[in-house]
């Protein structure tokens, strides 16, 4: 028997044994477009992710046309690398090509719950980490006029919230100041933490921090469903406003900012409505104000002229009355004196028990507030972190980011809550 032979003996094998198709629940490791769309699927250990099973599979071009638009158009999301998806394949053998599957079908609503609970697991994982309220904690300025605002310099969003916020019309004054970053993609979680870092540096110049986005596909949105941009936003010690572009979902960072708002308009209206609510309250203290000077100032001349008109005959009176008032007081006072004494040791003494009663819950409360406040800043220190389970890899002394900073060779030192490892690169 030839190799042909056997290898044909093997797909007709194939072709009598299995059925026509099935469902298959597995991760995209690799996906690449070239007309067709190839695939490699793989199944991993639950703990440790190791690989349990993996197979090529491929959706020929007059599917993969119907299948894409589906699956955006169900879930938002392109089609990608990582994703955990529920297939229909045909399991197929060619003599030349080997073992493959052909996807003829997707079930979108499985990816849907996929995506939903990886967004429960971050916000479980904030919760648990006594972060997830801290940024809505925080109040707003009375006066939030200066803004700093998270976006790519060449959004028609940026544009569109510059000219709302610049041209509103009460002509109220903002301070605006892009700090650039990629709004899509994979570049979406690092760019957006730099961004805010360098927020940081100058905080006493701003009032709170925008994060907008103009329009564009929901499957541009994987980005801000990020545990490390949750955290960054969380913990952000000024008042982050979300405006991204889109209705149908919110993302994690949407969830755990102090405000979220639509669009980027939206984010614009929300800062001039905030001032106009604080303009409109100052007009009204002046107009009560200037009421009430006028009303006093009436009043007053009202009563000086009856007066004026009263004086000669009051004179007189008030003259021989108070004579005799003096005289009255003056025996009051030798009585009233040693009466007034007594009278304000007893407020005193009354004043010195209260007090000895309110202090020790006094001292409670603020001790309780002092051991949160202590409590929230443990959670953000770098060893609480390690210790949740997160570690810092480095290569000669600097911390990696992406993997094509290092090469093969490298010696890796991995920073972990108790000890180091070190291990060598090998692919």
């Amino acid at each position: 028997m030839t190799l042909y032979e056997l290898n044909g003996l093997v797909r007709q094998t194939l072709e009598l044994t299995l059925d026509s198709s099935y469902w298959v629940q597995a991760e995209i490791s690799e996906l690449r477009v070239n007309r067709h769309c190839y695939l490699e699927l793989v199944q991993k250990e639950e703990r440790g992710g190791g690989l349990l099973a993996k197979a090529r599979a491929q959706i020929w071009a007059n599917r993969w046309a119907f299948i894409k638009a589906m699956f955006e158009q169900t879930t938002g999301q392109v089609l990608a690398a990582g994703m955990q998806v529920l297939v229909e394949v045909e399991v197929t053998f060619h003599e030349l090509y080997g073992y493959s599957l052909n996807v003829v079908d997707i079930d979108p609503t499985y990816t849907l719950g996929d995506i939903a609970k990886r967004r429960q697991e971050i916000l479980r994982q904030l919760e648990e980490e006594g972060i997830s309220t801290m940024n809505k904690e925080l109040p707003l300025p009375r006066l939030l006029q200066r803004v700093a605002v998270i976006s790519s310099a060449s959004a028609a969003g940026y544009g569109d919230f510059c000219n709302q916020l610049m041209h509103n019309k009460r002509g109220l004054a903002f301070k605006t100041e892009l700090f650039p970053a990629t709004m899509q993609g994979n570049e979406v979680e690092h760019s957006v933490i730099a961004a805010l870092n360098r927020i940081a540096k100058q905080l006493d110049e701003w009032d709170a921090v925008v994060i907008i986005r103009g329009g564009g596909a929901t499957s541009d949105l994987q980005g801000f469903d990020s545990l490390a941009l949750a955290e960054n936003v969380a913990q952000f010690p000024l008042p982050i406003i979300t405006g991204i572009g889109h209705e149908r979902d919110d993302t994690v960072i949407d969830l755990i900012a102090h405000t979220r708002v639509k669009t980027p308009t939206a984010a614009a209206e929300f800062l001039i409505h905030h001032q106009e609510e604080e303009l409109d309250t100052l007009e009204d203290l002046a107009a009560r104000l200037t009421e009430s000077v006028r009303d006093t100032l009436q009043e007053e001349t009202t009563r000086l002229k009856l007066l004026s008109s009263k004086i000669p005959l009051l004179f007189s009176e008030v003259k021989a009355r108070e004579g005799v008032r003096i005289q009255r007081l003056t025996n009051l006072l030798a009585n009233s004196s040693i009466q007034y004494i007594e009278q304000a040791k007893g407020k005193v003494d009354l004043l010195h028990q209260q007090l000895m009663l309110h202090a020790p819950m006094l001292v409670r409360n603020e001790q309780k507030r002092m051991e949160l406040i202590e409590s929230k800043l443990r959670s953000a220190q770098p060893d609480h972190i390690l210790r949740l389970g997160f570690s810092i890899a480095r290569v000669n002394g600097k911390a990696i980011k992406d993997a094509s900073e290092v090469k093969e060779g490298d010696e890796i030192e991995t920073t972990l809550a108790v000890g180091k490892v070190k291990s060598v690169v090998k692919s």
